[in-house]
């Protein structure tokens, strides 16, 4: 799934692509994709890009008439930018495409998601409020006024695990799965500590490793074309999706909790005290 870093990397392509140019085409290929229908997608035909934003993970073309296209590429979508898209509507189909951008310059980019879950969602709104995904984010952990006291503030009632607190896109905008064991590797904590439980100490090394985590990922991604982020984001992950590599920092194995839908990585010698977690999913499927 693209987090913070990667939907950072493509507002800042698709803002020098862009902004300025005329969309003449917004065309839907799976009907699963559009997730509002007042106004019709047509009304966006015809006005000038003005500016791309970033909420958390949601991507906003923000228009000259005042319209909002937000698009947000859950866990198997993503965006494929085209110097010349192809003549011709395309076809509905079985395919991965799901929706279709035309500029005034024949150049366009294409929303497309693997897999058979369709959760990519693409929303026409007049006000970036009026998407619930958006109404509900938590603040911008890059933002310049999120401070260390606005981090702890936010921690102090949580009775939750860190992993699950550092991926609620309520709490804090942005952070995903892969980010959230990245940033709990860098400040050597388990992902099954509890937020609530951390000292100030603590709070301030996982503040920092969720500041310094994120910006570096951004910097790394930042000038990738659109279609080479996705191996630039694997190739600067340190434990997420490397269960059994050593890990970069000790030379432990990198180790694995699976859940029903995901799975997270962490380092025992880092972030446990050298002793695995339980996984109780694979235990049960073990007996």
């Amino acid at each position: 799934m693209p987090e913070l870093p990667e939907v950072e990397a493509l507002k800042d392509f698709l803002t020098e692509h862009l902004v300025g140019h005329e969309i003449v085409r917004v065309l839907p290929v799976a009907i699963s994709v559009l997730k509002t229908y007042d106004p019709p997608l047509a009304a966006v035909e015809g006005q000038a890009v003005t500016a791309v934003r970033r909420h958390g993970k949601f991507l906003d073309l923000e228009t000259s008439g005042g319209l909002h296209l937000i698009t947000h590429l859950a866990r198997a979508g993503w965006l494929h930018w085209k110097d010349r898209l192809p003549d011709g509507p395309p076809r509905p189909g079985k395919g991965p495409l799901a929706l279709r951008v035309a500029l005034e310059t024949g150049e366009g980019f294409d929303l497309t998601e693997a897999g058979t879950q369709k959760r990519l969602a693409v929303y026409l709104v007049r006000d970036p409020g009026e998407v619930p995904g958006v109404a509900r984010l938590g603040p911008d952990p890059l933002a310049a006024d999120f401070d260390e006291e606005r981090f702890a503030a936010l921690l102090s009632g949580e009775r939750r695990q860190l992993k699950g607190a550092l991926r609620d896109q309520s709490l804090i905008a942005g952070v995903g799965n892969a980010y959230s064991d990245e940033i709990l590797h860098a400040a050597r904590m388990s992902p099954f500590k509890l937020a609530a439980s951390l000292t100030p100490e603590e709070t301030h090394t996982l503040y920092q490793a969720l500041r310094s985590t994120l910006t570096e990922a951004v910097e790394r991604s930042r000038g990738v074309a659109a279609g080479r982020l996705k191996a630039e984001k694997k190739s600067g992950l340190r434990v997420h999706g490397r269960t059994g590599e050593p890990c970069p920092v000790c030379g432990d194995t990198v180790r694995e909790v699976s859940f029903s839908d995901s799975s997270l990585q962490y380092c025992p010698t880092c972030q446990t005290g050298g002793k695995p977690l339980a996984d109780r999913r694979m235990s049960r499927l073990l007996k």
